[in-house]
């Protein structure tokens, strides 16, 4: 008996036995299908590894995981079950790690952690890739927390990071120095960003719902101005980036601002940051220049106001010993003797500590 149903001619026997005839092309197919199922597990290990290569590439070089370092403090309030604060945690730490490739091409950076960046490495297109694919990857891991939320809290602090960037590079390739005001609204978006995120997947978990934007936007600051300081004044930062590579970036940072807008007479800093020098004589010339105006004191100063108003709202909030000792650490390094000193001065004058 033949019929035809679907666009396929079927036949069934005295047996009862039912056949579909299929043409040659379909049969090909059926086998590619085959074919393509059999060598899934292989070829997507391969891809997986071509896929995130440089990603891994930076992964092995030493970073400080001040990032994991934060939630586990935060954990103190949140207490927050252990396979939900592991992922948040690896969510984090692969969002920053992804960011930080992105940075370094749009940075032109030569250095990450003492080691050539990866894209000298691995060459532009394929570590963007990379990095936009482990985007993704911890979006999906975000899934796998299975809460309604999630993913709005991801993608909210993902857009801020993105729109704080943009602000910093718009600055940059423009030549238009921020407000001070203006500086920390993108650094809010920019390193806030990242915080939110971490402290915001963990807060859908917590029964614990007190108002954390103050401390995590003065803490985003303090990260930030400090990583600012670092960059021309430590020895450490110096070594394992290049020496002071925000001045070579051409990059409007916290002290290079305030010696702008306090001398508006002088065009000195915004014309070195226009040459994009790589030259050490000029690039030291700066940083004497920013310690004689006092834009690394007010710095400093900004930065011991940051950390007073960090321990008051963690006061405020009942107490956090790890939270504390971790400010503790981080602000050695414009605290100690020499961590004041100029990254052009002598070895055993610079200290400090990059993030």
């Amino acid at each position: 008996m033949l019929a035809s149903w679907n666009g396929k001619r079927w036949e069934k026997n005295e047996s009862g036995r039912v056949t579909c005839w299929i043409t040659k092309a379909e049969v090909l197919e059926c086998g590619l299908l085959i074919w393509k199922v059999g060598m899934d597990g292989d070829e997507r290990a391969t891809s997986e590894r071509i896929l995130l290569e440089p990603y891994k590439y930076l992964l092995q070089l030493p970073g400080k995981q001040v990032r994991t370092k934060l939630s586990q403090a935060f954990n103190h309030w949140l207490s927050v079950p252990e396979d939900k604060l592991q992922v948040i945690i690896e969510v984090t730490e692969m969002l920053h790690n992804a960011s930080l490739l992105i940075d370094d091409i749009e940075d032109s950076s030569k250095l990450r952690r003492g080691f050539p960046v990866a894209h000298s490495i691995y060459g532009v297109p394929s570590v963007i890739n990379s990095a936009n694919y482990v985007y993704f990857l911890g979006l999906e891991k975000v899934l796998t927390l299975e809460h309604p939320e999630a993913v709005h809290v991801f993608t909210r602090q993902l857009l801020e990071l993105h729109r704080g960037q943009g602000l910093d590079i718009h600055w940059r390739d423009t030549y238009t120095c921020p407000s001070e005001d203006e500086y920390r609204g993108m650094v809010l978006q920019k390193t806030g960003g990242l915080f939110g995120l971490a402290v915001g997947l963990m807060q859908l978990f917590s029964h614990w719902k007190p108002d954390l934007k103050p401390l995590l936007d003065t803490l985003g600051l303090f990260f930030q101005i400090r990583d600012d300081y670092a960059n021309l004044n430590s020895m450490e930062y110096s070594e394992n980036k290049s020496f002071c590579e925000d001045l070579t970036e051409g990059k409007f940072s916290f002290p290079t601002i305030h010696a702008i807008w306090s001398r508006p007479e002088s065009t000195q800093v915004q014309n070195i940051l226009r040459q994009r020098t790589e030259n050490e004589d000029i690039k030291r010339y700066c940083v004497d220049y920013l310690e004689k105006v006092g834009s690394f004191a007010y710095t400093r100063q900004t930065l011991l106001d940051l950390e007073a108003e960090a321990y008051r709202l963690i006061a405020e909030l009942g107490g956090n010993p790890e939270l504390e000792a971790l400010l503790q650490h981080l602000s050695r390094m414009y605290k100690e003797p020499g961590g004041g000193a100029s990254a052009g001065q002598s070895k055993e004058l610079r200290g400090g500590a990059s993030l």
